[in-house]
């Protein structure tokens, strides 16, 4: 059965229970060899190998990344940031997107409905770094109305796969 919403290219029925069992152990370790994956899923390399290359070309893997710990490298000053613009239309949407990808400090950007247009993660090492970054950066950008920020005090949960 598709997953509602997806587009078609991405449909499920594509998958097979055994590329689900692939896809779920790579979200818990992307450094698994093709032999310790073919051993999990209970394949030979070969076929491992091939349903591999066929759901990176078929964009169901999109790439593979260490996640490190913000903490230890001390950027662990997280803060979601609600972006009100002035106006909404394609061309405003685009220059405010593009400004916020050119800025490392957000690490993550969603274009989202109700009062706020924009939900940005930021990872910064404190909050004068932060205020320094809204004040200089991202309040220098002219379509911006209005922002909030929300300040994370604790990670309670926090994981990187899809459940599938």
């Amino acid at each position: 059965m598709p997953i509602i919403g997806c587009k078609e290219k991405y449909s499920m029925d594509r998958l097979d229970e055994t590329d689900l069992k692939i896809l779920r152990a790579l979200q818990n370790n992307s450094n698994l060899t093709t032999k310790e994956l073919a051993e999990r899923v209970h394949l030979s390399t070969t076929p491992v190998f091939e349903r591999l290359r066929r759901l990176q070309n078929d964009g169901y893997i999109k790439r593979y990344i260490a996640i490190l710990d913000a903490e230890k490298l001390h950027y662990g000053f997280m803060v979601f940031c609600q972006v009100k613009l002035k106006q909404v239309n394609a061309q405003i949407a685009r220059e405010f997107t593009e400004a916020v990808d050119g800025m490392a400090e957000v690490v993550e950007c969603y274009n989202t409905s109700g009062e706020f247009d924009y939900l940005l993660k930021i990872h910064v090492t404190d909050m004068t770094v932060y205020r320094n970054f809204v004040l200089n950066r991202l309040g220098t950008i002219d379509c911006l109305a209005s922002l909030q920020s929300i300040f994370v005090m604790d990670e309670i949960k926090h994981t990187y796969g899809i459940p599938i």
